[in-house]
């Protein structure tokens, strides 16, 4: 009798450790999150990629533009499918626009937009 509580005791304490572990273990850990929000922050400033600093105001950056509006409160405005499609193409939103379709025109690869997505959500 004594060995069998001890074992369940054990079972359970396992069962508990491998449930909190599964928990704190999500698909993306928080340091490439971190990567992936830095990464994003670097295409958006650099001139040769995403240079969202040209049209749009954003924290941090030096010499912003003025077509765009400034990015800020985005978690408030767009969740990130919606950014996502946004900044790969904004006609599919708005046939007008002046954003350049980096998704279609390939001048940015959906890795990188999905990095611009992670900062630009952050916002």
């Amino acid at each position: 009798m004594r060995h069998t509580a001890k074992a369940i005791s054990t079972v359970t304490s396992v069962a508990a450790l491998l449930g909190a572990l599964t928990f704190s273990m999500p698909g993306i850990s928080i340091a490439d999150e971190a990567s992936d929000i830095a990464d994003g922050k670097k295409l958006a400033f650099n001139k040769k990629k995403g240079n969202c600093l040209a049209c749009h105001e954003i924290v941090g950056g030096k010499l912003p533009g003025n077509i765009g509006p400034p990015l800020i409160s985005i978690k408030g405005r767009y969740d990130k499918s919606k950014l996502r499609a946004q900044i790969s193409d904004a006609r599919s939103v708005n046939p007008s626009s002046v954003m350049p379709p980096f998704g279609p025109h390939e001048i940015l690869s959906a890795t990188e937009i999905d990095k611009i997505v992670e900062f630009i959500h952050t916002l």
